[in-house]
């Protein structure tokens, strides 16, 4: 699979406007995410578009359309990133919540730091209950403030089990967070990240994705 991220920041005034243009665009995508951001997202933008394709090839044959959108005037800023995967799902009940973090490891981490950093990511489906699905990704193309490295996605099942169980689980705050914490010596993310999140709509659901292994 193939997949398309673009976090946007939109004049209030023509927020309802872009969104019925990029769900019209993105109505040509097998699965695609287009909805306003929710509070509590940081450097998330106020339009989160998710789009998924079996091939990159899929996505080039609506990329004109959809770049047309984003280059709006109202549109004010783009972060966003383009990579290769495919998520998985968990044995918990459907998602109600989509989220994504844009990161940026630093290029002088060594090969097996970034290793470890992946598999504690990865691992954190094990731990948090409220997640539905997920996925771990290195980008492909980067677009925006920074040259992301990573997208970490996941469905959660209500807003409460991400900014809750989520954020304040020993798994993140004890283990992970090392390594985006710039007074701890491990920490490899050092620019700022984009977290992002949104309603998950009943056509975007994550229950028909493999399980996780």
């Amino acid at each position: 699979m193939y997949s398309v991220i673009r976090l946007l920041d939109v004049h209030e005034s023509e927020r309802d406007r872009i969104l019925r243009d990029l769900r019209a665009v993105a109505a040509g995508s097998p699965y695609s995410i287009v909805q306003p951001t929710m509070p509590g997202s940081r450097y998330g933008g106020d339009i989160l578009a998710h789009l998924r394709f079996g091939s990159k090839g899929e996505w080039r044959s609506l990329a004109l359309d959809f770049d047309a959108v984003i280059e709006d005037s109202a549109v004010t800023r783009v972060d966003g990133a383009n990579y290769a995967g495919s998520p998985l799902r968990t044995d918990i009940t459907s998602g109600t919540v989509y989220r994504t973090l844009l990161l940026r490891v630093s290029p002088g981490a060594a090969t097996e730091t970034i290793a470890r950093f992946e598999d504690e990511l990865r691992s954190m489906a094990d731990y948090v209950n409220t997640i539905t699905a997920w996925q771990l990704s290195r980008v492909d193309e980067s677009v925006g403030t920074s040259p992301w490295t990573h997208v970490f996605e996941q469905g959660f099942t209500d807003v409460d089990g991400l900014v809750g169980q989520y954020m304040m689980h020993p798994i993140h705050w004890a283990v992970v967070d090392r390594w985006f914490d710039p007074e701890c010596p491990e920490v490899i993310v050092r620019d700022r990240v984009c977290h992002s999140f949104c309603v998950l709509p009943d056509t975007a659901n994550w229950d028909n994705l493999p399980a996780a292994e």
